[in-house]
């Protein structure tokens, strides 16, 4: 027993010997770089768990330096007191913030596809009745929302809203929820003003779906992460199909709750920003501006147990991002929303 307690008391003191001389300014660097080897560990671990494949010894140290940045800086956030949300490591971890833009954000506002924006001035909900509104909503609970997808490195996140709002308003039409194609839009809607994974517009993919007559299964034409040829063959295996698009008042997030409490709308917002790169839960109320650059959907509406009010959206970064792949926005927060969500909405009619 005695010798166990000497062991037990050798090793702490070992430890807070090792704690001290890592605070020490004169402790050496090599003696450092040992001590801190678990970023080492955290950073394997991360490779081996996203399959983070580098090319060399020297693009790995780089990633390695990035990665720890980060991680600092999220557990620096994640230690403040009175955050209403949180931040985690995810598969964007060795990125940084300009390259994660760059990859992932490709909102590009565009003219407006004409004959398909059924009128300017009507918006089918300016009659409806907050007051009778529900106090939340949740489309994916009323089996509107097919499962979180991943654009990947490609700028395709106007393809990932429009489709989903079109899932949605396809399953309240018709009782089916069916994946469609994103891969369509990205191959075929060069004509309506997209860029493929350059950027694009959900105005403008909502006005090629209308031409087209509806969009193919995401089975039938999936996902590549890349713009190919447009595949005729299975374009023409159309399941779902729009009249065209409304837009929803700008600046007016009162309307936006009229729409979204009817049906799943989409919304670009301002995604810049590490928080919103590595938010991982809660609801967010963090620092972005009004310039648009990410298309995402907005599926639902709700208030914390915090009293906080919310718009509930889908994402198409995977489901290892945020909530499962969804991010609770502040709401209530101002003419143009925050992040600028309530500055140009639109959605589907069917």
């Amino acid at each position: 027993m005695a010798s166990k307690l000497a062991t037990s008391n050798l090793f702490s003191v070992a430890l807070a010997v090792v704690i001290a001389l890592f605070a020490s300014p004169v402790m050496s660097r090599e003696l450092k770089e040992v001590v801190s080897m678990s970023m080492v560990d955290r950073h394997e671990e991360w490779i081996s768990r996203h399959g983070r494949v580098y090319a060399d010894d020297v693009e790995k140290a780089h990633r390695f330096k990035i990665f720890q940045e980060n991680f600092e800086m999220i557990e620096a956030f994640n230690k403040a007191e009175n955050r209403s949300y949180k931040l985690a490591i995810n598969h964007f971890g060795d990125l940084t913030n300009d390259e994660f833009h760059a990859a992932h954000n490709g909102y590009i506002p565009l003219p407006k596809p004409k004959g398909y924006n059924l009128d300017s001035n009507l918006f089918r909900y300016e009659d409806y009745d907050l007051d009778a509104a529900p106090p939340s909503m949740d489309w994916r609970a009323m089996g509107a929302v097919t499962g979180v997808k991943y654009q990947g490195k490609c700028g395709s996140c106007w393809a990932f809203s429009a489709v989903a709002a079109m899932e949605g308003i396809h399953k309240i039409r018709t009782g089916a929820l069916i994946s469609l194609s994103e891969q369509e839009l990205l191959d075929c809607a060069n004509g309506f003003g997209s860029h493929g994974c350059s950027g694009g517009y959900m105005d403008d993919a909502f006005g090629f779906t209308a031409a087209n007559h509806g969009l193919t299964t995401e089975a039938n034409y999936p996902y590549i992460g890349m713009q190919g040829m447009c595949n005729a063959n299975a374009e023409s295996s159309r399941v779902a199909s729009i009249v065209g698009y409304e837009d929803v008042p700008p600046y007016n997030e009162a309307a936006l709750l009229s729409a979204a409490a009817n049906q799943p709308v989409s919304v670009a917002i301002d995604a810049r920003g590490p928080e919103f790169q590595f938010y991982a839960g809660g609801i967010f109320t963090g620092s972005c501006g009004t310039d648009l650059n990410h298309g995402v959907t907005v599926v639902g509406y709700g208030t914390s147990p915090e009293g906080i009010n919310y718009w509930l959206v889908k994402n198409s970064y995977g489901v290892g991002w945020g909530e499962g792949g969804y991010i609770r926005m502040r709401r209530d927060y101002g003419p143009a929303g925050l992040c600028g969500i309530a500055m140009n909405p639109s959605y589907p009619v069917a």
